[in-house]
């Protein structure tokens, strides 16, 4: 395996739950424009990964027409941008490897925009093991939260619980996924009509088995308004 690492982020949603105003009609910004401390999110995270000089690159795929990801990345090194969002997540990491031409054995590393609280810590053991144990793998978590299967809505009811699943061997998907080039995009080529959440998801459907590597519980997702002051507590 090569050991070039390149960072891909795909940037070319718009986050309809972090909205300020119901949706992107009301002229609110993606929320990866969001400002925390005064910086857009994308900025934050993508200066995360710059942390680690080992990523050679990093490389923004953000949707046609954006206006903000030029001034939003300014003077970042080791950066560049580029307007090839597509219609899904894996629309977006697709076209972005696709783009980036890299070599079948380079590392392809992504990361969401909107977890800007990666700690370089938990980037630095990312890289290390998945370069050591020669395989791909994902940050991630072990629930430590009881975990409940929800009933077919009953709309009398309201949500009422099915079950409890056993947490054992239960783990929270973070970001970054680091995989080789090739097989990645290989993989979401292959799997371009299901449901694909996960760049770890798309290589588990063909077989490939990721490596669990210990995140933080700084490296959450902003998702909801409310994460937004949560995650300035953090930073």
């Amino acid at each position: 395996m090569s050991e070039k690492i390149v960072a891909i982020v795909p940037a070319g949603g718009v986050g309809l739950r972090a909205l300020d105003c119901g949706g992107p009609e009301s002229g609110a910004i993606p929320k990866q424009y969001r400002l925390l401390g005064g910086e857009p999110m994308l900025r934050v995270a993508v200066r995360a990964l710059l942390a680690d000089k080992r990523i050679a690159e990093v490389r923004v795929a953000v949707a046609p027409g954006d206006a903000w990801a030029e001034q939003a990345l300014a003077g970042l090194p080791r950066t560049v941008w580029r307007p090839c969002g597509g219609a899904t997540r894996a629309d977006t990491v697709m076209a972005a490897l696709l783009d980036a031409a890299l070599e079948p054995d380079d590392w392809a590393l992504v990361h969401d925009a909107a977890r800007p609280g990666l700690p370089a810590s938990a980037l630095g053991r990312l890289i290390d093991h998945c370069l050591a144990m020669g395989r791909g793998g994902l940050l991630a978590q072990p629930v430590a939260d009881t975990v409940k299967r929800q009933q077919p809505l009953d709309s009398s009811l309201g949500t009422l619980v099915q079950q409890s699943i056993s947490r054992d061997g239960l783990w929270l998907a973070q970001t970054p996924q680091m995989f080789p080039a090739g097989l990645l995009l290989q993989a979401l080529q292959l799997l371009q009509r299901a449901a694909i959440t996960d760049e770890a998801s798309a290589m588990e459907h063909t077989g490939y088995t990721p490596c669990l590597v210990p995140g933080s519980a700084r490296n959450f997702k902003v998702t909801w308004p409310e994460d937004f002051e949560l995650m300035e507590k953090w930073l």
